[in-house]
Formats: C-alpha cells, structure tokens, sequence
C-alpha cells in the first residue's frame, strides 16, 4: 500500500476537486493553479477526506496511476503491484484521527483480502520527486492501530 496526500487547491478541503480529477471532470479554468496541473492524468484506490469519509475510485483489483517514477525494496513501477491511497491533505500537515480510523478500517480490510508486504509513503517510493504525506502523517500511531511489526514500514528517518 503507497500512501498519499492531496488537496485541491492545496489546502483546500471539502470539495468536489479531488473527486473530479480523479474521474478526469476537473475543470482546469476554475482555479489558477488547476492550469499548473492541466492535463494530469492520475487516479488512485481509495480517498479519505479530513471527515473520514471513505471514496474508491478504482478496484483493489485494477492498476492505479498513482506512484509515477517510482522504486521501493528493488521493485519499481510500483503501480503495478500496490494498492494507493490518498489522504486529504497536506505534505507535512498532520491528519485528521477521523482518517486515521478510516484508514485503521481500510488497511485491515486490504489485509485481509490481499497479501500485503509494506506500507509506504508517496515520499519513499519516489524520494526527491514526491514528499506527501510527509512528517505530519503519524506513522508509529498507525503501527500501533494496525497492530502490524515495524517491517511493513519504511525505515525510520533520521
């Protein structure tokens, strides 16, 4: 599983963007930094907003595109066998508990129904290129929650 983060426009919570530009129905006049990303071509699995609630855009099933250039444990191309995840946000932020406990739900479904090897930011599968969800996103309390050894997770920043 790769995690995320994503707000349109950044910092912008709540709306109905998010949800559009991953269904390819963003109206890229409606904002000025819509034109910084028209064209993008992304989707991902699943969706939580800042509430909890829980969006899936795509099937656990189906390919995502939402690693890019990307490389984890000698393995790139990680949209070809991961799961992605966005969390409404921010890189850096911290996240919602609401999320946390969405996310607590989700990830042991996915669990359960598929044979997970690692966890992992957007930032760690795409260093220098991508740094969402970034130091807000608590990853020791979602060991804790998962109940899951600390080798599902990325390597502790120092």
């Amino acid at each position: 599983m790769v995690l995320h983060s994503i707000s349109l426009p950044p910092g912008h919570y709540g709306g109905p963007e998010v949800q559009q530009l991953f269904t390819n129905q963003l109206d890229w006049q409606a904002h000025p930094y819509f034109l910084q990303i028209e064209g993008l071509k992304v989707s991902s699995h699943f969706y939580i907003r800042r509430t909890g609630e829980l969006w899936q855009f795509v099937s656990c099933d189906d390919r995502a595109w939402h690693a890019g250039a990307s490389t984890y444990r000698g393995r790139s191309n990680c949209n070809d066998d991961s799961i992605g995840i966005e969390l409404e946000g921010l890189e850096g932020d911290t996240f919602e508990v609401a999320q946390y406990e969405t996310l607590k739900t989700l990830s042991q479904a996915i669990m359960a129904q598929y044979p997970i090897a690692f966890i992992a930011g957007h930032e760690h599968i795409a260093p220098g290129r991508k740094d969402d969800p970034g130091p807000g996103f608590d990853w020791t309390l979602l060991q804790d929650k998962l109940q899951i050894s600390a080798e599902y997770l990325p390597p502790k920043i120092k």
